[in-house]
């Protein structure tokens, strides 16, 4: 591997080279979906179940598109190949109903942890939550303009609690 050294000054590039201070709101928002997609593989990693596996696929792919354009200024958005929209939002409530059909919800307060893999989405869940309100707050200073990103992570955040209720049925 080759060392920029670039961001050794506590700068960090965006898609399309600007600088900005790694602190910005922008790397901050991205940065906790990369740890998100993160704390979802160690899950995929650790199931066994082939449908797990599939959707939290899936879910990394999502991520890293968002982050790709939270990672742009408005005015590179265009750029960009593929963006998250209402479809990905709605695969979410789609995917949510069919495990709702085979999963029994409680009305009572879960305390993650009835097995590793429903845990570990679990934490990938609250992870989710924090981008979630970073990227409103990049939506209330004008930063993005995407209204399906904070969809999808609504969306995103109700499907990795069933699909966890739903691992600890059918890991």
């Amino acid at each position: 591997m080759k060392f920029s050294k670039k961001g050794d000054a506590g700068e960090t590039s965006l898609l399309w080279g600007q600088r900005v201070p790694k602190y910005d709101l922008r790397p901050e928002t991205y940065g906790v979906l990369d740890e998100a997609s993160s704390v979802l593989g160690v899950a995929r990693a650790m199931t066994g179940n082939e449908t797990i596996k599939e959707i939290i696929l899936g879910v990394q792919r999502d991520l890293l598109t968002m982050g790709a354009e939270l990672s742009c200024l408005p005015e590179d958005v265009p750029k960009l190949a593929k963006r998250i929209g209402a479809d990905d939002a709605k695969r979410l409530e789609d995917l949510i109903d069919r495990l709702q059909e085979k999963v029994e919800l409680k009305r009572e307060f879960i305390f993650p942890g009835k097995t590793v893999v429903s845990a570990q989405i679990d934490v990938g869940r609250t992870v989710i939550r924090r981008a979630e309100r970073q990227a409103a707050r990049l939506k209330s200073e004008g930063m993005v303009d995407n209204p399906h990103i904070h969809e999808y992570l609504n969306r995103l955040a109700d499907m990795l609690f069933v699909l966890a209720r739903w691992e600890e049925e059918n890991g």
